[in-house]
C-alpha cells in the first residue's frame, strides 16, 4: 500500500483549524468500558485476592490455586538476568547506569530560610514516597526500557518499596522484563494485569500491598482504571498515543528522517508522526524514502496504518513559522535536525523531550541516552513534564516561630482573619502576641 500522509501548508487559509483537528486526541474511554472497569475495581475492593485469582483466570487465561502463586520469587528475577545473552545484559546495564546518572541530577534537598532577627525559620522538607506501584505490559511484549525508566527515578528518589505488576497471559512472562526489574531494584513482582492490577495497587489485598502512586504504561483498560483510582492514589498521567515532530533544515539524508518518523509509527496504529520543513522538494524525498523503506520493516502494517491515518507533513514558510507550528502542537518528542539547535531553544515553549541536531534520533532517548522516556502526550507538554525523581517525592512546608517571631507576625494573621470573619483564627494568633 502506498504511504500517503496528510499534506498541509502554513499558508493555507484553514491551516490552524485543520492542524488542530488532525492532532486532537480524546483518550476518555467509552461508557461501557468505564462501567466494566468500575465493576472490576469493586470486585477487587470487596473480594480481594479471590477476585484477583478469578479475574486472572478469566481475562489472562492464567489459573492459579492461590494469589500467593502470582508472586514471583526474587531468585526468578536474578535468574532471568543471569540467563540473558551477554550483549543484551551489557546493554541493559549501560542503559541503567546512564538513566541513573541523569536522574541523580534531579535530586531535591530539604532547605531552610532563616529570619534570625525575627525569630522565624521557614523551610521545606523533601521526603520520598514510601510505596510505588509500577505497571508493565506483559506476555510476549518486551518493554524492559519502561521498567528502567519508571523504577529507577523512584529508587533515586529514595522510595523504599517498588512493587511491579505484570500480566502473564496463559502463564507467559518475558524474561527481559524480569531481568530489567532485577537490575532496577524492583522489590516485588506480581503476575497480574489489567484494571484488576490497578485496583489491587490502589486499594491493596492480602497479597498486594497498597501503594501511594501508580506509574507505567498500559492499554485502554489500564488507563481507564488509573483515571478511576486517582485520588485514592497518585498516577503519572493518562497517556495518549506516541508522537514525534521532526523539524528538518536540509541538507539531510531523507532516509534518516523517514526512519525517525517510522520509529514512532511502529508503536501503534494511532501513533502520530509529524514532519515540518520549508523545502518542498526535500519533503517529497522523505515521502519517497518512506515508501521505499517501509516494506523492509517487521511492523510495516502498523506503520502503514499510522502514516496513512495520523501522519502530517507540514510545509512551513521559514524557521520562525516552523517554531510557531512546534509550539502549537506541543509534541511529546521533538527532533531539531538543524546545524544550530541550541539557537532554537529559547523560542520553543512546549515539548516533552528535545533531540538536538542531526545525529540525535529519538530512539536514543527511548532506551539509553539518560533522560526519561515517559513524556507528556497529546499537547499536554503545555503544562506537564517528563517523569522524574520529583514525581516520587513529597514536600512539606516547615514554619517555626519563637515567642518573638510570633509576636511580630500574629497581628498580621489576626487582622486578615477578622477580615474573613474567622474569629477563632484571629484569637488563636492573638494568644501568641
Amino acid at each position: 500500500m502506498q504511504l500517503n500522509p496528510v499534506h498541509l501548508s502554513t499558508e493555507d487559509a484553514d491551516f490552524a483549524s485543520r492542524l488542530d483537528a488532525l492532532t486532537a486526541w480524546e483518550s476518555v474511554s467509552d461508557a461501557a468500558r468505564q462501567q466494566r472497569v468500575a465493576e472490576i475495581i469493586h470486585e477487587v475492593r470487596t473480594r480481594g485476592d479471590n477476585a484477583l485469582v478469578a479475574l486472572t483466570a478469566e481475562l489472562d487465561k492464567y489459573a492459579v490455586a492461590d494469589a500467593q502463586d502470582l508472586v514471583l520469587e526474587p531468585d526468578a528475577l536474578k535468574s532471568a538476568f543471569d540467563e540473558l545473552d551477554p550483549e543484551l545484559q551489557a546493554a541493559l546495564v549501560t542503559a541503567k547506569e546512564r538513566i541513573w546518572a541523569f536522574h541523580e541530577a534531579q535530586r531535591e534537598s530539604s532547605w531552610r530560610l532563616p529570619e534570625q532577627d525575627a525569630g522565624i525559620v521557614l523551610g521545606q522538607e523533601v521526603r520520598p514516597m514510601q510505596r510505588v506501584g509500577l505497571y508493565v505490559p506483559g506476555g510476549l511484549a518486551t518493554y524492559p526500557s519502561s521498567v528502567l525508566m519508571n523504577a529507577l527515578p523512584a529508587k533515586v528518589a529514595g522510595v523504599p518499596f517498588v512493587q511491579m505488576v505484570v500480566p502473564a497471559p496463559e502463564g507467559v512472562l518475558n524474561p527481559v522484563v524480569l531481568a530489567a526489574a532485577y537490575l532496577a531494584g524492583v522489590d516485588r513482582v506480581i503476575t497480574i494485569g489489567g484494571a484488576q492490577a490497578i485496583a489491587a495497587l490502589a486499594y491493596g489485598t492480602d497479597t498486594v500491598t497498597p501503594v501511594d502512586k501508580i506509574v507505567g504504561p498500559g492499554n485502554a483498560w489500564v488507563a481507564t482504571a488509573k483515571r478511576q483510582v486517582f485520588g485514592k492514589v497518585g498516577i503519572d498521567m493518562i497517556a495518549g498515543p506516541s508522537e514525534i515532530l521532526v523539524y528538518v533544515e536540509p541538507p539531510m539524508d531523507p532516509d534518516w528522517v523517514a526512519m525517525d518518523l517510522f520509529s514512532q509509527a511502529e508503536h501503534d496504529e494511532s501513533a502520530q508522526p509529524v514532519l515540518v520543513a520549508s523545502d518542498r522538494a526535500f519533503i517529497g524525498q522523505v515521502i519517497e524514502s518512506m515508501n521505499r523503506l517501509v516494506m523492509g520493516l517487521e511492523r510495516s502494517d502498523i506503520i502503514t496504518t499510522s502514516i496513512n491515518t495520523r501522519c502530517i507533513v507540514i510545509e512551513a514558510r521559514d524557521r520562525e513559522d516552523a517554531l510557531d507550528v512546534i509550539n502549537r502542537i506541543a509534541p511529546e518528542h521533538l527532533e531539531l535536525c538543524v546545524d544550530d539547535p541550541e539557537s532554537l531553544l529559547p523560542a520553543i515553549q512546549h515539548a516533552g523531550a528535545i533531540f538536538m541536531g542531526r545525529y540525535t534520533p529519538e530512539a536514543l532517548g527511548d532506551y539509553c541516552a539518560g533522560p526519561n522516556h515517559v513524556l507528556p502526550t497529546s499537547g499536554t507538554a503545555r503544562f506537564a513534564s517528563p517523569l522524574g525523581v520529583y514525581d516520587f517525592v513529597k514536600r512539606s512546608s516547615v514554619i517555626h516561630c519563637s515567642a518573638e517571631g510570633a509576636r511580630r507576625i500574629a497581628p498580621v494573621a489576626s487582622t486578615l482573619a477578622v477580615s474573613e470573619g474567622l474569629t477563632a483564627h484571629a484569637r488563636s494568633a492573638d494568644y501568641r502576641r
